[in-house]
């Protein structure tokens, strides 16, 4: 207002540093879960980075993982106690990287999916969707998750609560873009039984792991498959630019997906070996990070308000997190090939890397033409 002294700094530019922050708590666990992926898969590495290989799980799905889609939800939800669930969880895998108690950590990353799971208590008062009870579940899985890493639960029990998380938090988004394609009622009734069977399944992990992980695996299949059918991207491949390069990431992680359900189906509640690999990997990297590369164009610039256009070199790390993956689940796992498994698992590193570094350039090229007359298009 007129006539009143001024502190020289714009509200949203403060919210947006704010913002800025906590994404970069999510980096820093992202940074260090990779450093923990390559000690785990034999590359030499200073010794401070032994430490992250046990914590590489979770670093990358609760403290990167969860920061970033925690931010996006407390972005749309609008309400201030709602970047609670970013902040607290962010500060949870900084915690760990930084050496702090893995229960203590996991408390903290607990507490963050507390507050996800009320961000979506308050989606629900002002609207009641399929999509959003989808995604609600997907919050709710990773709060036990990070309970069960808390108690000093295994990994192989851990795991499958994640990929409920993350795969029920995608799926739900893209239920709601299907809306689009108008599936019928009993399509929608398909999906809501793979899911709950999912949902089942990772929790009778905890009682009767046999029964539990193919249960689990036998509804990865039946998502997979749904989407496969009904996701928009099966249209939207046809397009150019940005659509067409969401839908290449999105299509090949179905089958991705495929392939983790079909190895917990056939291989049970396998806690090492290549089974294990495949099903892992196959999941986290060949399904949940490929959807990070479609989505991140759309979301980033949501939540950060700075454009991220897109560019054609956005394929180069597509490209070689599907290549790397091949080569890890083919050459290493399947045919047992010396130094494939490494490979494998280095190429995937450096597409993520590629991805940060080439979001980011795209971020300041993209701010840059904003602010020198206007955005030219791809």
């Amino acid at each position: 207002m007129a006539g009143l002294p001024s502190s020289g700094v714009d509200v949203d530019d403060v919210s947006r540093a704010a913002r800025l922050a906590m994404l970069l708590l999510g980096g820093a666990a992202l940074v260090a879960g990779l450093a923990g992926a390559l000690v785990l898969i034999g590359t030499p590495m200073p010794s401070e980075a032994a430490r992250l290989a046990p914590s590489h799980g979770v670093l990358m799905t609760l403290g990167f993982l969860g920061t970033l889609i925690a931010l996006e939800r407390a972005v749309a939800l609008g309400r201030p106690w709602g970047y609670l669930a970013p902040l607290v969880t962010g500060a949870g895998g900084v915690a760990l990287v930084a050496g702090a108690p893995q229960a203590t950590a996991a408390l903290a990353l607990a507490a963050g999916g507390a507050v996800f799971v009320a961000i979506y208590v308050a989606f629900s008062q002002l609207q009641r969707s399929l999509h959003l009870a989808v995604e609600a579940a997907g919050a709710g899985a990773w709060l036990v998750a990070a309970l069960l890493v808390a108690v000093g639960q295994s990994t192989p029990v851990v795991v499958p609560w994640l990929v409920a998380f993350l795969v029920m938090t995608i799926m739900g988004e893209r239920l709601e873009l299907s809306a689009l394609v108008r599936p019928s009622a009993r399509a929608r009734a398909a999906f809501v039984a793979a899911s709950e069977g999912l949902i089942v399944g990772v929790t009778l992990v905890l009682v009767l792991p046999e029964v539990g992980i193919r249960l689990a695996g036998a509804s990865l299949l039946g998502i997979a498959a749904w989407a496969a059918r009904y996701d928009l991207a099966r249209r939207t491949i046809r397009a150019r630019g940005v659509t067409r390069f969401i839908a290449l990431c999105l299509l090949p992680g179905y089958a991705w997906l495929a392939v983790s359900g079909a190895v917990w189906v056939v291989a049970g509640p396998v806690t090492a070996g290549a089974a294990y690999d495949v099903a892992l990997h196959g999941a986290f990297l060949g399904f949940v990070i490929s959807m990070v590369f479609g989505h991140a164009p759309v979301i980033l610039p949501g939540v950060l308000r700075v454009p991220l256009p897109y560019h054609p070199v956005f394929y180069g790390h597509l490209a070689l997190l599907h290549a790397g993956l091949l080569v890890r689940v083919v050459g290493g796992d399947l045919l047992d090939l010396p130094g494939a498994w490494r490979l494998g698992g280095t190429l995937n590193v450096a597409a993520v890397v590629m991805f940060l570094m080439a979001s980011v350039a795209a971020a300041v090229i993209g701010t840059w033409r904003r602010r020198h007359g206007g955005t030219r298009r791809a």
